[in-house]
């Protein structure tokens, strides 16, 4: 292959200036021309996701330059809503059971259903609540479901849905309400079925088979997909028009009984709720009375868990596990860089430590500078009258 060489002489007689003086001056204000890269940018356009551990999809080349970045002009007004007609609808998305605003595997799907539907296709979101942001996210229609967490409900709830919109394509997460609803209709139909999607672009549907070792590929998007969490970015196209549509779907049947585990018996990377000792802590029979009072699985820093005073599948950090609780409670932690890490995906922090200028009560929302042993008296106290 023939490439051009540089002449880094030539290039800087260029930018040089007139001048009467002995050292040559040269204005290198002017660029070459050449396009800058900004890895800044490139990698904020790949992030999948931001907590509790960033992840990157290198698997999408984005190259911007610096100059072209700053040449393109920042839209004042917001772009213009993306209509298609009825006819026009080719993927339908059916997320799992929840609450509240979409969450980050809902947004994915609907990143997923844009790129099967491409630019003048339409994506139908079918979730058994009421979102804001759907339109936004890549929706251009959405289909109120009833709720219920029932596996056969849902399944008879997406045959009628199946009926009222037949569409080419369905979108599900994998997960364990997703894969059983989309291995039920697949058996069901006789559809094909192409189940934990990580990669959907150019290069088709791509997954992991023979235990990661080898990445099957798909040209064509099937009946039926699933797609893998945490596995495709974001888009930031236009926004979609996000039309509720009222169909008439049958409601559920069973109940569902929910059984809450046992306060504390979660393991660290599930549970919500997370006291954790530090080397501040001497009496450790105390510490455990008051994790299981508050109802919080039990954690420990390294210091702690290489003394002995607790195992070893207790230690919170970047070597230990990484947690994503709503709340952690940190007892006599100084706050090493490693157990900051751990906890970095954590909603809300609390701290007890005798120092002010500790890195863990810098890092916490509440922070209460006393010595733990006299704090953990009182909650135990508090809680034990809260006690029925």
């Amino acid at each position: 292959m023939m490439r051009l060489r540089r002449d880094p002489r030539l290039e800087r007689s260029v930018h040089l200036l007139p001048s009467s003086g002995a050292r040559p001056r040269y204005d290198l204000t002017q660029r070459s021309g050449r396009p800058r890269r900004d890895p800044r940018q490139e990698a904020a356009s790949q992030a999948v996701r931001l907590a509790p551990r960033l992840r990157i999809d290198r698997t999408q080349h984005v190259f911007l330059s610096a100059s072209a970045a700053q040449a393109a002009p920042i839209p004042e007004s917001k772009p213009a809503v993306v209509r298609v007609e009825d006819a026009a609808l080719r993927v339908l998305v059916i997320t799992d059971p929840g609450k509240g605003p979409l969450t980050p595997m809902d947004r994915q799907l609907l990143a997923s259903a844009r790129i099967a539907a491409g630019a003048a296709g339409g994506v139908v979101l079918a979730v058994d609540r009421e979102v804001d942001d759907a339109g936004s996210a890549g929706a251009d229609r959405i289909v109120i479901l009833p709720e219920s967490a029932h596996p056969a409900d849902r399944f008879e709830t997406a045959l009628a849905l199946r009926t009222a919109i037949p569409l080419a394509h369905m979108m599900l997460p994998e997960t364990p309400a997703g894969g059983d609803l989309g291995r039920r209709l697949a058996a069901r139909f006789g559809w094909a079925l192409f189940s934990g999607v990580e990669q959907i672009g150019a290069r088709g549907l791509v997954r992991p088979v023979r235990g990661r070792k080898v990445d099957q590929e798909q040209a064509e998007c099937p009946e039926i997909l699933t797609l893998a969490p945490d596995m495709v970015p974001l888009r930031s196209d236009a926004p979609r028009e996000g039309r509720i549509v009222s169909l008439d779907l049958p409601q559920a049947k069973r109940a569902v009984e929910r059984v809450r585990p046992a306060r504390g018996s979660l393991p660290l990377a599930d549970s919500d709720f997370v006291v954790s000792a530090g080397n501040g802590i001497r009496d450790f029979e105390l510490f455990r009375n008051v994790a299981a009072a508050l109802g919080g699985t039990p954690g420990a820093s390294r210091v702690v868990c290489d003394s002995g005073d607790m195992p070893r599948a207790a230690q919170v950090g970047a070597s230990g596990t990484v947690l994503a609780a709503d709340c952690y409670l940190a007892l006599g932690i100084a706050g090493a860089p490693q157990h900051l890490q751990g906890i970095a995906g954590c909603r809300h922090v609390i701290a007890v430590n005798t120092d002010l200028h500790a890195a863990m009560v810098e890092r916490a929302e509440l922070a209460i500078v006393a010595d733990a042993q006299p704090v953990m008296e009182a909650l135990l106290r508090l809680a034990q009258e809260k006690q029925p």
